[in-house]
């Protein structure tokens, strides 16, 4: 996984406490995140200008795509939706995935949104990286976000780095075990890295921000 996203032209902070942990480790000085649903609006909004038509790949069923493009369409009326599916849950036959990226690349869709989730997204823009010619997004929850099918958090919530407790609330049983494992694993590997920086630096190791230290 680490390999496949060092491989992609643009890998953003997604969440506010990547974001913390970038500017606490490596000082990049980030003012704000990278947010998904965000961010694909602001590629729609931008590609009805431009007229770049888009494709919709994701989504757990046709009525959410249905409520995507209906809900992109009245806040960009310019907005060419040059395709949309929901792919099925499970592995694509060989024969299913070709007649993706033929259904894809014949539509001249420009940008290609991807609402797969996370992993499962990343993998996908990894493999088709060299087939599709359009600019693959990889925008997580923003399909159900912007289809009006889940709520977003509160703008306090998210400057704070708690929409993950606003999500976690919404969807317990869903969203326990991702949350449980994957905020340990991150607050463990943060701390790693600090060690291993003040280790590697010592002369600045009284500093309350340490240099940059290797992943």
């Amino acid at each position: 996984m680490k390999e496949r996203l060092n491989s992609f032209e643009i890998v953003a902070p997604d969440g506010q406490p990547v974001r913390w942990a970038l500017n606490w480790l490596h000082r990049a000085k980030l003012a704000d995140r990278v947010y998904g649903p965000e961010l694909m609006l602001r590629l729609c909004e931008r590609a009805a200008k431009e007229d770049v038509s888009i494709y919709l790949y994701g989504g757990a069923s046709d009525e959410i795509l249905r409520d995507l493009k209906t809900n992109l369409l009245q806040k960009y009326p310019n907005l060419v939706i040059a395709g949309a599916e929901s792919p099925p849950f499970r592995h694509l036959t060989a024969e299913e995935d070709d007649a993706v990226v033929k259904r894809i690349n014949e539509s001249g869709a420009g940008i290609v949104f991807i609402g797969l989730g996370c992993p499962k997204q990343d993998h996908f823009a990894f493999e088709h990286r060299d087939r599709l010619q359009s600019v693959q997004a990889c925008v997580g929850a923003a399909f159900d976000f912007h289809a009006g099918r889940t709520s977003m958090a509160p703008a306090w919530m998210q400057r704070r780095g708690l929409e993950w407790f606003y999500r976690l609330c919404r969807e317990p049983r869903r969203l326990w075990r991702r949350y449980l494992v994957t905020n340990t694993l991150f607050l463990k590997k943060l701390l790693s890295q600090w060690m291993l920086g003040v280790r590697k630096e010592p002369a600045v190791a009284a500093s309350p921000i340490p240099d940059a230290a290797s992943p």
